[in-house]
């Protein structure tokens, strides 16, 4: 269960960091993209666990408050589902069709930019 809040932490993060503040940014790059843990973020910038460990809590349910009201990462990830159908149709049925294959692998491609 922790694995997946994680990642799904991590995502919310990737859409949504350019909306967050500077130490926001930080706090949440070292603890869940650097794996630092709350004491040495503490260190760091010479503040209390306990404010790290708020701040990383406040930080995610702003994160999850931006996906409730704007759905990028829902939407992406149904576009992503819904292209990885599609290429695997394409494959089983039409895999010499080189024009059909190279469109699909470019809305991939768009998807992953």
């Amino acid at each position: 269960m922790e694995l997946e809040k994680n990642y799904r932490i991590n995502s919310l993060f990737a859409f949504y960091q350019p909306l967050l503040t500077a130490k926001q940014n930080n706090y949440m790059q070292l603890y869940y993209g650097d794996d630092y843990s709350l004491g040495e973020i503490a260190e760091e910038f010479n503040v209390s666990r306990q404010a790290v460990y708020d701040n990383l809590r406040r930080t995610e349910k702003i994160l999850e408050s931006y996906e409730a009201k704007l759905h990028l990462y829902q939407e992406f990830t149904a576009r992503n589902q819904q292209a990885d159908e599609i290429q695997t149709y394409v494959a089983q049925h039409y895999p010499h069709d080189a024009t059909l294959n190279r469109l699909v692998a470019g809305l991939e491609h768009l998807e992953e930019q």
